[in-house]
């Protein structure tokens, strides 16, 4: 099966050589999304704020490629510092409904473009 280049302008684009998802047979693989609001171009100064727009972004994505929130499988949390788990933790689970996929979360050195925190997924789609 073909892969293919998702893309939306409901999610910033891309701030490397990379695209925003690829389709590939009955799954879809999300690039990591920081916290930008798309309206702004902008990243807000909370990670709470940047953890709601990183998830906005990432259905937006999901939505184009004909995938949900809820066909998510494993996700894959990157923190600019781990003392803001408990506080992600609140605002990641509002997303699921309570089916929850798999989940790695951890802190790394820094994040592109000072983000606070960066999120990617893979999911089935249709």
């Amino acid at each position: 099966m073909a892969r293919e280049v998702i893309a939306t302008t409901k999610a910033p684009g891309a701030v490397g050589p990379y695209v925003q998802a690829i389709k590939s047979n009955g799954m879809v693989y999300c690039s990591g999304q920081l916290g930008i609001d798309p309206a702004t171009g902008k990243m807000p100064e909370t990670v709470e704020e940047q953890a709601h727009c990183s998830m906005k972004n990432l259905g937006a994505i999901l939505e184009e490629a004909g995938s949900s929130y809820q066909k998510i499988v494993k996700t894959t949390i990157f923190l600019d510092n781990i003392a803001d788990f408990a506080a992600i933790n609140k605002i990641y689970e509002s997303y699921f409904g309570g089916q929850f996929p798999a989940r790695s979360c951890f802190q790394v050195g820094k994040l592109p473009l000072g983000g606070l925190i960066e999120i990617e997924c893979i999911a089935e789609c249709d």
